[in-house]
């Protein structure tokens, strides 16, 4: 299947294996990989295989591959075995809210307790 990339993306260039990265699930739409940096002791990101700058533009031009990160997101908890103490999923969008990189993906944290409050 050919998705839309962009050959100056980190996450493009870690959907075409240009970049290695440590890989907990795949679709044919999707990719969970391990954060390099992780904010919990389960940190992992679900991407769109196809680039979108962000969410919001994700969410206008393909609303059912958006449900689709989300569900990927509940399985990679189920897979790591955090679904029934409970996890959080993030969508940053724009670097005003700390978007670093611009292609749509999802956090999932968990491993931990959270406390209330912003992540």
């Amino acid at each position: 299947m050919s998705v839309p990339i962009d050959a100056d993306c980190l996450f493009c260039k870690i959907v075409t294996g240009d970049i290695p990265a440590t890989v907990v699930r795949e679709t044919e739409r999707t990719l969970a990989f391990r954060d390099i940096n992780p904010q919990a002791p389960t940190h992992i990101l679900v991407i769109p295989k196809a680039h979108y700058p962000n969410a919001a533009t994700l969410a206008a031009a393909e609303p059912e591959l958006a449900g689709v990160l989300l569900s990927e997101a509940a399985g990679a908890a189920a897979d790591e075995k955090i679904a029934d103490s409970g996890y959080r999923l993030i969508f940053n969008t724009g670097a005003g809210a700390g978007q670093t990189v611009f292609h749509a993906h999802v956090h999932l944290l968990g491993g931990q307790v959270f406390h209330e409050g912003l992540v």
